[in-house]
């Protein structure tokens, strides 16, 4: 489950923070959305979502989780906006272009 995965990569054991990351797991499905990311990629009806798109949302909620120093929000953004980008050149999750890659 997606929660799950995002629960051990931000290092949480407990239930404590389940509302806030499931917050945090919808922001990054609308953030992908807001770049025009195809919208069947981005259903969280889904059991299982695409390798890439999981790893965009958890790099999201790690970047937005707790209290970073700057250095290291700069770090998980620079990643997560790597990982739209790569994202929006490929027509498998995108509508307007870009390859099959």
């Amino acid at each position: 489950m997606l929660i799950d995965e995002v629960k051990q990569a931000l290092r949480v054991a407990s239930c404590d923070y389940y509302d806030e990351i499931k917050v945090l797991i919808l922001a990054g499905f609308h953030d992908l959305g807001i770049v025009d990311i195809k919208p069947e990629m981005l259903d969280t009806t889904q059991l299982e979502f695409d390798p890439l798109i999981t790893r965009a949302v958890v790099t999201y909620c790690k970047m937005n989780f707790g209290y970073l120093s700057n250095d290291q929000y700069q770090k998980f953004k620079a990643s997560y906006d790597e990982q739209k980008a790569q994202l929006l050149m490929s027509s498998k999750y995108t509508d307007w272009g870009g390859s099959n890659a």
